[in-house]
């Protein structure tokens, strides 16, 4: 679940930050009130933090950097994010058992995925069981 959690990261953007102060951030020099953005997809992606080859799906990976950040960090750190986990341990497992001939319905490169959203995830979902 993890793994799944970290590869497709359900918010790709962090909340906009505003610098305090002026600063240089990896080379780019950031002036206090800039706006500062977080792609936490870029951030579950970056081999310091996943693990080697983290473009891959990889549902026995360890990670190196001590998780992922599709729940964020910190402070703003999704309240939810331990009810999230639940639910899905629980219904995904009971999903397939209920329904073990569950599939797609159309080839996978027909999925359609949500554009211009901070939420990443495909428009539908037709599967046949």
């Amino acid at each position: 679940m993890e793994e799944l959690l970290r590869y497709l990261t359900v918010v790709q953007v962090a909340f906009p930050r505003f610098a305090k102060g002026d600063l240089e951030l990896f080379g780019c020099p950031v002036r206090e009130d800039d706006v500062v953005a977080v792609s936490l997809s870029g951030a579950d992606r970056d081999p310091a933090w996943a693990g080697p080859h983290p473009d891959r799906f990889d549902p026995a990976r360890v990670p190196t950097g001590g998780g992922h950040l599709a729940f964020g960090h910190g402070m703003h750190r999704c309240v939810g994010a331990e009810l999230a986990r639940l639910e899905l341990r629980i219904v995904l497992p009971a999903l397939f058992r209920r329904f073990p001939d569950l599939a797609l319905a159309v080839p996978e490169e027909e999925l359609a995925w949500r554009r211009l959203s901070f939420v990443y995830g495909v428009e539908e979902l037709p599967v046949s069981f």
